[in-house]
């Protein structure tokens, strides 16, 4: 019997041995650290901690150079004897300041941010935890480097050096989340993400389109969702968080669980949010303009207005959601990785605030405007290979499968007739990665992507009074979309101050639109809609870090946008006079961009970055008049119309600067500063310019911190300039529900900032409690181009259980 007890114990021993596993902790609070990359060049390996801060290194035996990274904390390099000599325990220590971070989104694959020429910020999950954001645009907008705009609060736009909407490229977990109805306008595809459910997320500037493909002019957003994480011990791994959150504003309430267990090969991760918002209050101090004097209600079978007793609040615009991840993971062995994820997300009907706030002849045009549910669901499956042979030493294929949902309803003041239009699109994508490397660190990164999208469109109309609904027309034609590309790019270490990256892409897109079932509503020529056409981009950028407080980079691209179902089968929007009918000849927009950066750290105490861009639009898909069997004119409706369609012919150019600054002052104190400057022209009808519509104002971010032990405080501001009516966008001047008057009645959009302070306190090793009181002068303010203003003085409280 001792025999065997001792043999038992010598196993145990043994494998404890073999697992090699590393504790990384925090030197200052001892808490354990997650998501620490731990890296090596040989062998060529890296891995992350899991929620005890352990990770196994085994793979790394007899690696002269390890570096352990985490943003936030000084960079350690060190051997695999030497951690093994210390009980395999290391303690990081929060860093001043530094140039080095690792990021995905330029590659799709974990690469030094000092090593590429991409401007790219991170949003981690420490900030998101203090912030509260209410939703993933309100996450982006916590950057201070993205601007946000919003119809409704059921929304959120992201703006990035002057493009929006379908020029700019979502990815959630690597796949694509554009679709081909995503249209010019303003998205709110955002808020379907789930703020809780990110383990982190980066905002890539610029081109990205040799990577990501069509749409990423301006920018790519990379949302990462948690990653199930294995047990490196006998005992199983659980772990996860548990957060209630409450709101003054909007009178929010929200509740979110997540919990991740894990074994040897196996392990899971679970997630569940649910959000109810209330109509949201502005502040008490600005322009009267955007009072909210009177809404609609239905009252005896008659539309009635009823003035509103809160002026400040916003009526109608509140909103539930509710948000559902699961994702299994499984790793036989060190070379294979297989994970699958699912997602799902669904709100409530909310009411597109802008279009509630209009009047026509001293009445509310609109009686109902709202959107219907909107709904995502998405299936990943990833699986990764590390073979270190071949054609390849890292592989990464992913197979993606999403559904989306989304309804317009709209009725006008005292109609009888609801108008309902629905949108059903699947869409299924395939990405494959490969990365080759080399003996002198350089490396060729390469792979393929295809993506279909399916698209299914209704309308009806209902008389609210007798029930009787009747087929209508519907917001797009029935369409298939697809895009085929393949990519190279070369990193080749030139020396070791001196790197280039090099990269082209080709794609393929194809679009057919079925127009039979508005034949019947709209005077269009063809039934059909066919293009097929390609695009080629490419990339070509320098790092030059001389020592590791310099980094300098410049960088050409192109990139592009394909024609969408949006752009050749929305036509049916028609304005009074003019008629749009379909176009088949369309091709692919450019933009044509160049882009400096210098970042320079002052004593380990103080860093700086500046960069500059400058972008040209090329062949921009814009609204211009058109013929039809040879007529410029045609009658409809009763009445002579002139006819238009989307077509290649404009150029929009946008230059701006963007500014940071972060300095470490007294033990636990800090300031961070982050500016945004960007102007931009695009072409009219008649060749006149006039101010880009998605090129923000000035806006920007200063932050005051103070972290100690347990304690995080932040005060800080946010601030944006203004926009005289002759600097407004021709196409805005005519909206002037959307902005206050000026002296002379004119539309403009005042400058206006808010006060802000957030604090978290960590009450014991499970529980911490954060508090915020944001737009603290309460401050009536409403961003650039948005329908709803600002929430006025907000008072935040939220307690998370983390175990």
């Amino acid at each position: 019997m001792k025999e065997i007890v001792l043999a038992g114990l010598l196993a145990l021993w043994f494998c404890e041995i073999n697992a090699q596993v590393l504790r990384v902790k925090d030197a200052e609070t001892l808490q354990p650290l997650e998501q620490v990359i731990v890296m090596s060049d040989s062998p060529k390996k890296y891995v992350y901690t899991n929620a005890k801060g352990q990770a196994d290194i085994s793979e790394f035996k007899g690696a002269d150079i390890i570096e352990i990274r985490l943003l936030g904390y000084v960079t350690q390099s060190v051997s695999f004897l030497s951690l093994e000599q210390h009980g395999f325990e290391l303690f990081m220590i929060p860093s001043d300041i530094s140039l080095d971070q690792v990021v995905v989104a330029a590659t799709r694959w974990g690469e030094s941010k000092a090593k590429i020429p991409f401007k790219i910020s991170t949003i981690t999950p420490r900030e998101v935890a203090i912030q509260n954001p209410q939703t993933a645009a309100d996450l982006l907008g916590a950057s201070g480097d993205v601007y946000i705009q919003k119809s409704q609060q059921g929304g959120g736009s992201p703006m990035i050096r002057g493009f929006s909407a379908n020029r700019l490229m979502y990815a959630v977990d690597g796949v694509r989340m554009n679709t081909a109805i995503f249209r010019s306008g303003n998205l709110q595809n955002v808020i379907s993400l789930d703020p809780f459910a990110m383990q982190n997320t980066e905002v890539l500037f610029g081109s990205g389109s040799v990577i990501y493909g069509s749409d990423a002019i301006g920018g790519v957003m990379s949302f990462h969702t948690l990653t199930p994480e294995f047990s490196l011990d006998e005992e199983t791994l659980v772990s996860g968080k548990g957060i209630v959150r409450y709101a003054s504003a909007n009178d929010e309430k929200t509740a979110h669980f997540d919990i991740n267990v894990g074994w040897d090969k196996w392990a899971i991760v679970t997630s569940v949010s649910s959000y109810d918002f209330g109509d949201l209050e502005m502040g008490a101090y600005g322009p009267d303009d955007y009072l909210r004097d009177f809404y609609v209600i239905r009252e005896n079978n008659e539309d009635v207005v009823v003035t509103n007793d809160n002026p400040d609040k916003q009526v109608p615009s509140g909103y539930t959601q509710m948000n559902l991840m699961q994702k299994i993971r499984f790793k036989p062995n060190e070379s294979w990785d297989f994970q699958y994820g699912f997602h799902y997300s669904e709100t409530s009907d909310y009411a597109r605030y802008d279009r509630h706030i209009r009047t026509r002849n001293g009445q509310p045009r609109s009686a109902e405007w709202s959107y219907g549910p909107q709904i995502w669901m998405m299936n990943n499956l990833t699986i990764t290979n590390e073979a270190e042979q071949g054609i390849y030493d890292h592989m990464s294929l992913r197979i993606a499968h999403q559904h989306f949902e989304e309804s317009r309803i709209d009725r006008d003041f005292n109609d009888l007739d609801r108008s309902t239009r629905e949108e059903r699109l699947n869409a299924i994508s395939v990405n494959a990665d490969f990365i080759k490397e080399f003996k002198n660190e350089s490396k060729f990164l390469y792979g393929a992507e295809l993506v279909f999208n399916d698209v299914n469109s209704t309308g009806q109309q209902e008389n609210i009074e007798t029930g009787a609904v009747s087929k209508g027309p519907s917001r797009y034609p029935d369409s298939q979309w697809w895009s085929y590309g393949i990519y190279g790019v070369y990193e080749y270490v030139v020396s070791e101050v001196l790197g280039l990256h090099a990269g082209m892409r080709y794609n393929q897109y194809v679009l057919d639109a079925d127009f039979s079932n508005n034949m019947n509503y709209y005077p269009i020529p063809e039934s059909n809609a066919y293009i097929s056409n390609g695009a080629l981009t490419g990339s070509l950028g320098l790092v030059y870090t001389p020592d590791d407080s310099w980094s300098l980079t410049a960088k050409l691209a192109t990139a592009f946008r394909s024609p969408n179902v949006d752009d050749i089968g929305k036509v049916f929007d028609s304005e009074p006079g003019a008629v749009v009918v379909p176009n088949p000849d369309l091709k692919a927009e450019y933009a044509y961009t160049a882009e400096v950066g210098v970042s320079k750290i002052v004593d380990d105490k103080l860093r700086v970055d500046f960069s500059a861009y400058y972008t040209l639009l090329d062949d921009a898909l814009v609204r211009r008049d058109f013929t039809m069997s040879g007529q410029d004119s045609i009658v409809y409706d009763g009445e002579l119309s002139k006819v238009q369609a989307i077509q290649n012919g404009a150029q929009a150019e946008v230059y701006g600067v963007q500014l940071g600054l972060e300095a470490k002052l007294a033990k636990g104190f800090s300031l961070l500063s982050k500016l945004n400057l960007q102007k931009g022209e695009e072409e009219l009808d008649n060749g006149e310019k006039s101010p880009s519509r998605h090129a923000a104002p000035f806006f920007g971010i200063t932050k005051f911190t103070y972290h100690v032990n347990k304690l995080n405080m932040q005060l800080y501001t946010v601030y944006n300039g203004g926009r005289s009516y002759e600097d407004l966008p021709v196409g805005e001047q005519g909206k002037d529900y959307l902005y206050a008057k000026d002296d002379n009645g004119n539309p403009y959009a005042p400058a206006w900032y808010t006060l802000n302070f957030k604090a978290t306190q960590q009450l014991s090793e499970v529980l911490a409690l954060t508090a915020g009181l944001e737009n603290i002068t309460d401050r009536r303010y409403r961003p650039y181009s948005s329908g709803m203003a600002g929430a006025g003085r907000n008072f935040i409280v939220a307690l998370r259980a983390a175990f």
